[in-house]
């Protein structure tokens, strides 16, 4: 079992930036590929970006590639997503998830355990 905690969201002007972070606690870290989903209302959650759980992979989705970055510090315990020049498409509830499996996944049935999400507005 492990548990996340997001945080870092906020309310930002379009073009620019925050980085949220994603604690976990539980059991080891480095067991988990890390993940970040987004929903925003009257929508699917979709994928966004992953880890490997050694940092030295990292899938993102098309619509944020280029301007989100994903890193991680297993000392911490901690994933991170950075996002710069902001849209206001991007506006939605952001999630950390953890998946047991070694490979990355971009689908949310492949993960096993979920932040309770942080709140990303970019006004226009």
């Amino acid at each position: 079992q492990v548990q996340l905690m997001e945080s870092g969201g906020g309310l930002v002007q379009a073009g620019g930036s925050l980085r949220l972070s994603c604690a976990a606690s539980g059991r080891t870290f480095t067991s988990y590929v890390m993940g970040w989903f987004r929903q925003a209302p009257g929508k699917e959650r979709e994928f966004v970006a992953a880890i490997t759980w050694n940092g030295r992979s990292t899938v993102y989705a098309n619509s944020v590639k280029g301007r989100f970055t994903i890193s991680r510090d297993n000392a911490k315990n901690t994933v991170y997503l950075q996002m710069n020049s902001l849209k206001p498409e991007d506006t939605a509830v952001y999630y950390c998830a953890a998946r047991s499996s070694g490979n990355i996944a971009i689908t949310s049935r492949g993960y096993d355990y979920w932040g309770q999400g942080t709140q990303v507005t970019v006004s226009s």
